[in-house]
């Protein structure tokens, strides 16, 4: 055995062992983690895998992170031949990957792809330094700047190492044009072929000296999601976006007021994270100024979880201390960070649990308090009697079926905005004329209805939901229908996804689909919209939780609109803030409601005329937004109902 060999393996087993309990430190508190099922749907789980480690799927989304990182990516793949060269030539006499390549083609991917890692190295390092986009406040610049020099220095020493042999040996190699003409430039300079024998040692044992001392840094880092970022993404969540999973139980009451509470998926997301900062940006929380950051959540929670393996976590409370109360009440839960997350990490289901907590203990923000107990009272969040649910149907010149009384093909769940609600009557009015007029059967619970329990659930609040959902289900089993509408995204979600943990399996569909419906069975037609721009806003609930895109759009291109996208459309839409229980509380903090910063953002789009909402609770927002920031005479809020009329 020779020294090289020796020494090699000695290094080896340094490293490797160093590397080893790093990672064990890291692993030992998620394998703790509390009991959860992510093992189902394995193709499901592989085919994500694929689009999102292989395709970068999720990445490209910002195209320059994601072009720079696919080169990183797929530059270190193929340099794994040369770390595979370097150390098996080491431990094994004439080892070589000649026989499949090493010196012809791989050589030349091994040249072009170490000047590609270079150039993305570059490119990361303008993004930090000169761009410094604000989703990295907060993230560790340190740590990055650390990772950017070893890469260099695994590149750096592979090519010298090549450089020196190729002039050691007095060799001349067309498929490494990059090595050759170093080599050619160092000879320039006056490197005999002694000096270039002494070179290449040097540079072989830097080249290994730098592979082992990034295997060693990486446990510690945020980079260590180059091992975890793949069994992160195959464990995601893969039920339906808008099913929650049940309230932990704890012995202590519901919900998660421990770090060890957490289940070993949601604690290998705090050690998978990359701090991009995707999921602040497209927080609407963080951009109106509350004091949340769903990547600080995560980082906060991990930091929190290796103290506590240490033994150093102190007395310190998960719930108001690590993470204090105002952070987790600001969440909308509109799963914008989960949907932004390149390796699926779930912040805001991590903040429900912890909110349950919260309800358990009865830590509750004054106004949401006030509308926990109203829903508890009346069945709605806006303190208004049961019997006065369909007071509404009072404007209309006929009679809306009692669902209850006599079979109907459509069951019409009408939601409490939409009952009580002033700003939104008149739209509800307009679709019960309008679907009276095209002969459409429904009908409605008129005061057996109640709030669907779908923001109530996302407050932590189990029980009222359960008890609300249950009084819902019940009304519905005594009713004979075919499928159910709603205007109300919220309520479309509890109905179509929620429920469903009851044994109920009921065909939702959002009214935005039943105009369509009826629009191209001619029993409505398209308003004309003359060619007015307009723009529209994605419902959370309508869109990104239950994929309903292209209904309103039609609708809106059939009436003779053009349709102007904001910059942050379809899956990307930006929260109105009303989601998650936000609605029902105090908004005085922020530094600007996210209903004006999307208000904002269609302005800037220049001669939008008409802003188009599908969503009741969105009339109520942009309206007031609209108002907020006296923008009557260049912008109007309308729903995609104002777009079609009955045929004369």
């Amino acid at each position: 055995m020779t020294s090289t060999t020796l020494i090699l393996l000695a290094l080896m087993a340094s490293a490797f062992s160093l590397a080893g309990y790093r990672f064990y430190n890291v692993l030992a508190p998620v394998l703790r983690g509390a009991k959860t099922n992510r093992f189902d749907h394995p193709a499901d789980r592989v085919t994500g895998v694929l689009k999102d480690v292989g395709l970068h799927r999720r990445l490209l989304r910002k195209t320059y992170s994601g072009v720079l990182h696919a080169m990183i990516f797929a530059g270190f793949l193929v340099l794994f031949t040369a770390i595979v060269q370097s150390f098996g030539s080491g431990l094994y006499s004439g080892f070589s990957l000649a026989w499949i390549g090493g010196n012809t083609w791989i050589a030349s991917a091994q040249e072009v792809f170490a000047i590609l890692i270079v150039v993305a190295i570059a490119m990361a390092a303008y993004q930090r330094f000169v761009w410094k986009p604000t989703r990295f406040a907060g993230s560790n610049t340190a740590d990055a700047w650390i990772i950017y020099g070893l890469v260099l220095c695994v590149v750096a020493t592979m090519v010298l190492e090549t450089s020196f042999h190729l002039l050691a040996a007095g060799q001349e190699n067309s498929w490494r044009p990059l090595s050759m003409t170093i080599a050619h430039g160092l000879g320039t300079l006056g490197f005999g072929q002694e000096a270039a024998h002494i070179g290449e040692r040097v540079f072989y044992w830097a080249h290994i000296g730098a592979v082992l001392s990034f295997l060693i840094y990486i446990p510690g880092s945020k980079h260590r999601h180059i091992v975890t970022a793949i069994p992160n993404i195959y464990f995601r969540e893969t039920r339906g976006k808008g099913v929650l999973s049940p309230g932990r139980e704890a012995d202590n009451g519901l919900g998660i007021s421990d770090i060890d509470q957490f289940s070993w998926k949601h604690k290998l997301d705090l050690i998978s994270c990359t701090e991009c900062g995707r999921c602040q940006e497209a927080c609407p929380a963080h951009a109106a100024g509350l004091p949340l950051s769903p990547k600080k959540v995560i980082m906060d929670l991990r930091d929190h979880m290796f103290e506590r393996q240490k033994g150093c976590a102190g007395d310190i409370s998960l719930v108001g201390g690590v993470i204090k109360e105002e952070t987790l009440w600001a969440c909308t839960t509109c799963r914008a960070c989960m949907d932004a997350c390149p390796v699926h990490i779930e912040p805001m289901t991590k903040i429900i649990e912890m909110r349950r907590t919260l309800i358990d203990d009865g830590s509750v923000e004054p106004m949401l308090q006030d509308a926990l107990v109203s829903l508890q009272r009346n069945g709605n969040s806006l303190g208004k009697p049961a019997r006065q649910r369909a007071r509404w149907t009072k404007d209309l010149g006929f009679k809306i079926k009692d669902a209850r009384e006599e079979p109907v093909d459509i069951l019409w769940f009408v939601g409490d905005y939409a009952s009580y609600d002033p700003r939104v009557q008149r739209i509800t009015l307009q679709v019960a004329q309008l679907m009276k007029d095209a002969g459409a059967d429904f009908g409605i619970l008129y005061d057996a209805e109640q709030n669907s329990g779908n923001d109530v659930r996302r407050t932590g609040e189990e029980g009222t939901f359960e008890v609300l959902a249950k009084s819902n289900i019940e009304a519905l089993a005594n009713c004979t229908f075919n499928r159910i509408m709603t205007t109300d995204p919220h309520s479309l979600n509890a109905l179509r996804q929620e429920y469903r943990m009851f044994g109920c399996d009921y065909e939702v569909v959002h009214y935005t689909q039943l105009l369509l419906e009826l629009l191209e069975a001619g029993k409505i037609v398209p308003a004309n919209g003359g060619g007015k721009i307009v723009t529209y806003h994605d419902p959370c609930y309508l869109g990104r939780y239950n994929g309903g895109f292209d209904a309103p759009r039609s609708i809106i291109e059939l009436s003779g609109y053009k349709l102007r996208e904001m910059g942050r459309c379809r899956e990307n839409s930006f929260c109105c803030g009303a989601g998650g229980g936000r609605i029902w509380m105090d908004d005085r903090t922020m530094v600007e409601r996210p209903s004006e910063n999307r208000i904002k953002e269609a302005l800037s789009l220049g001669d939008i005329e008409i802003f188009v909402v599908a969503c009741p609770k969105d009339t109520v927002m942009y309206t007031a937004a609209v108002q907020a920031l006296g923008a009557e005479d260049r912008i109007s809020v309308r729903d995609v109902i104002d777009l079609v009329r009955t045929p004369t």
